[in-house]
């Protein structure tokens, strides 16, 4: 089965209309993959006036199933956790680094670096992935 392409990650993502709701951007990337990035504003902010965990959970989670996704493989989240290092403040543009660390047959490890284009990480995310089917 041939490798699912760039424009097939991307359709990937659209396909989930909430990141489209909340306006995740999905940016394709020298590696043939995406990355999603969120210009922080109010809608995005929890009672402190940051960013709720939630969205960055969502974007976490949807850059790491894409990055399975660029291995053929459909995927349900079986584990998510997130470590939060620093508040995401308004007008903060946040940016999705996943990779996977380990492609099993069904089971799949990833990771996720939530930064600004600075460089300064605000967020880890660390997932178990099933697979339920080939792309």
């Amino acid at each position: 089965m041939p490798k699912p392409t760039q424009e097939d990650v991307i359709k990937f993502c659209h396909d989930n209309t909430f990141l489209d709701f909340i306006g995740v951007e999905i940016i394709p990337n020298e590696n043939g993959g995406v990355h999603l990035e969120l210009p922080i504003d109010e809608q995005h902010t929890n009672l402190y006036d940051i960013a709720h965990g939630g969205v960055l959970m969502t974007m976490a989670d949807t850059a790491m199933g894409a990055e399975c996704f660029l291995k053929n493989k459909k995927v349900v989240t079986a584990s998510l956790t997130m470590e939060f290092m620093s508040p995401v403040m308004i007008d903060t543009r946040i940016i999705t680094n996943a990779k996977i660390l380990h492609d099993g047959r069904h089971i799949l490890v990833c990771e996720c670096e939530m930064k600004n284009f600075e460089g300064k990480i605000f967020a880890k995310a660390h997932a178990t992935f099933f697979a339920i089917a080939t792309v």
